[in-house]
């Protein structure tokens, strides 16, 4: 398999054997996807399959500082020491990573599309560890096609395929980050900040309903022009200011009427919505990101309990010019949150 890479030993801290000492890396499962099949799940059991997507091809075309390549890694050596509190039916694994070979983001792309499509056709719940936030395209495509695919499968004696699609459960995308990634593709060609711009497009096309919602959005960080095409694609957005005490009731209700109106739920993280302070290894730092507790955890906790969540992603980690790792240790935290949820665990 072209722009594929297997997945590595996990090593880290050891505190013991049995159950109540265990850390992540003493149960992940490494899955070459090559090679074999995800493991079956048996019913009832959850499964959460990692999968790297080892690309900052896209941010190089978006001018940004490249380094997100590396990210991947980062994040699981981040993760590996991770107390294991999930009991249970529960098999955590590896997947490995899509690669960019020689610049072809689009062929990458569609490679972590029939993963992530994959992922989901086995039963599992795909947690990818960015790299770029050209990640979101290939992820968002694989989720829908596999929605797509299970509406056709449910409705066999249709003679209208586009009419079956059309009636398919509607995916949003929640998408935190500091800028509305909406741009139309340049010369240069897709990017990491023209995902949006193109899943819109390719909706309105298949006549499909497109619902976006951004939060933590930086007026600085966008153009006038990108406020205009988020306008014309009808986003729904909060930017950064409101992620204080303040407006709390007001994010809080944005978010649950959005999550109301769909059935589900794609969400990724650009880790340049967060304060540089927190997060300085990442493509686009923010000196005036939003800080990663309070109002934003409290934001981050209620889409991943909502039960509509299908599939996630963390992008942008730079581990070049991350100080003392703390933007992978921040990354490593919402793997934390997502696994978390998605096993009903509430602390």
């Amino acid at each position: 398999m072209k722009h594929y890479r297997p997945p590595q030993a996990w090593t880290g801290r050891i505190d013991g054997f049995s159950a109540p000492y265990l850390r992540w890396h003493q149960v992940v499962l490494p899955v070459d996807l090559r090679q074999q099949a995800l493991p079956p799940l048996a019913t009832g059991e959850k499964g959460l399959a990692l999968l790297g997507f080892a690309c900052d091809e896209g941010v190089r075309r978006n001018k940004g500082r490249v380094g997100a390549v590396k990210g991947p890694q980062a994040l699981r050596s981040a993760c590996a020491s991770l107390p294991m509190h999930f009991t249970g039916e529960f098999r955590l694994v590896d997947a490995g990573d899509v690669t960019c070979e020689d610049g072809d983001l689009e062929a990458a792309q569609a490679t972590l599309e029939r993963a992530v499509q994959s992922l989901l056709e086995a039963g599992y719940r795909p947690l990818l560890l960015g790299g770029g936030h050209e990640i979101m395209y290939g992820h968002a495509c694989g989720v829908q096609q596999f929605l797509e695919a299970k509406a056709l499968h449910n409705t066999p004696h249709t003679s209208d395929v586009q009419q079956a699609v059309k009636a398919m459960p509607t995916l949003g995308f929640i998408n935190f980050d500091a800028h509305f990634d909406i741009r139309e593709p340049d010369a240069a060609g897709p990017s990491s900040g023209t995902g949006f711009w193109q899943l819109a497009t390719e909706s309105q096309a298949a006549g499909r309903p497109f619902r976006y919602l951004a939060l933590g959005i930086q007026p600085m960080g966008n153009t006038q022009a990108l406020f205009q095409l988020a306008h014309t694609h009808r986003v729904e957005y909060v930017i950064a200011d409101a992620f204080h005490f303040s407006k709390t009731e007001l994010t809080l209700k944005t978010i649950r009427n959005f999550i109301a109106g769909v059935d589900h739920i794609y969400f990724t993280t650009c880790l340049d919505v967060f304060s540089a302070a927190n997060a300085p290894g990442v493509s686009a730092p923010a000196p005036n990101g939003i800080l990663p507790t309070g109002l934003a955890l409290q934001c981050y906790r209620q889409i991943l309990q909502c039960g509509k969540v299908i599939s996630t992603d963390i992008a942008e980690l730079n581990p070049g010019y991350d100080s003392d790792n703390r933007t992978a240790k921040l990354a490593a935290a919402l793997v934390f949150e997502t696994a978390s949820a998605y096993l009903g665990l509430v602390y």
